[in-house]
């Protein structure tokens, strides 16, 4: 019962996690129709700014998420106004490229102002401590991974679904050419909507530190598995990236506690399984 309750404990925290970051990689994806492979760098700048900020300067680990998320947001600026816009409705394969070159260019710069070496971001006493539930007790900074991530997928949906930018975003995305004649500021809101993708991935890379951590690597070791969460819950879909997170999080740690020697073996036989069952996705739309 230990074993089982732990597994799942960890399980939640790291679905959660991958949830975080990956739900920004499926608004690019699914809503902007992006394919945004760069996405992982984004989530390893946060984490880089973050470290640094905690670190070096000895800042709390709150402003050092806050700082984290807002500077990573005020370098992909630039990037998306001179380098994404350019990709906007471009072919996949354009795309693709394109997104590669700047992960690698971000590995590059992160790596020569850094350095080549694993970064660690400092946590609060209380995110160290353990909370007893009686009959067991868990990290605090898993259920604080958790909450964040149940936050992130509430907040998301309201933006979305319930506000006037949501209303602006999801008619720009089923025609632009529309949009823009009846006011829309597609431009800005592309902008918004990259800069609130980044932000979470960003986010992401902070909170998920102690499970996913900052190396000098990250951007490509977790490109992959980002880009199969999303197509396995439905690009653009927040339940479906939800599910998703939750089901091959689950897997993939269940796997490794019991035969670790596999190692991301049950995590792509998972992939596997799911795509052909669901060639959309758990939650894919069809066109």
């Amino acid at each position: 019962m230990q074993t089982i309750l732990s597994i799942a404990i960890d399980a939640l925290a790291y679905g959660m996690v991958l949830f975080v970051i990956s739900i920004g990689l499926s608004v690019t994806m699914g809503l902007m129709r992006v394919v945004n492979l760069a996405h992982g760098a984004f989530a390893m700048i946060g984490g880089y700014i973050a470290s640094y900020a905690a670190r070096d300067l000895g800042l709390a680990y709150g402003f050092a998420v806050i700082i984290a998320v807002v500077g990573t947001i005020l370098i992909a600026i630039p990037i998306e106004r001179l380098l994404y816009r350019r990709i906007y409705g471009a072919p996949e394969l354009t795309q693709v490229l394109m997104t590669i070159g700047i992960t690698f260019c971000v590995i590059g710069i992160a790596n020569y102002v850094f350095g080549p070496t694993l970064k660690t971001i400092p946590v609060p006493a209380e995110l160290q401590q353990s909370v007893s539930l009686g009959f067991r007790t868990i990290a605090a900074h898993r259920l604080f991974a958790i909450a964040c991530g149940l936050a992130v997928a509430l907040g998301l949906w309201f933006l979305i679904e319930r506000t006037a930018f949501g209303v602006k975003l999801r008619a720009t995305v089923d025609n632009a050419a529309m949009a823009a004649a009846l006011g829309v500021k597609t431009k800005i809101v592309y902008a918004a909507s990259f800069a609130v993708a980044v932000g979470l991935a960003a986010f992401g890379g902070v909170v998920g530190a102690e499970l996913l951590p900052v190396e000098p690597y990250y951007a490509l070791r977790y490109m992959v598995t980002f880009l199969v969460v999303v197509s396995v819950g439905g690009a653009g879909s927040i339940p479906g990236a939800l599910a998703a997170c939750l089901l091959l999080g689950g897997i993939d740690t269940t796997g490794r506690y019991l035969m670790p020697e596999f190692g991301e073996f049950f995590f792509y036989l998972a992939v596997i399984a799911i795509v052909c069952l669901f060639p959309r996705g758990l939650a894919g739309r069809a066109k």
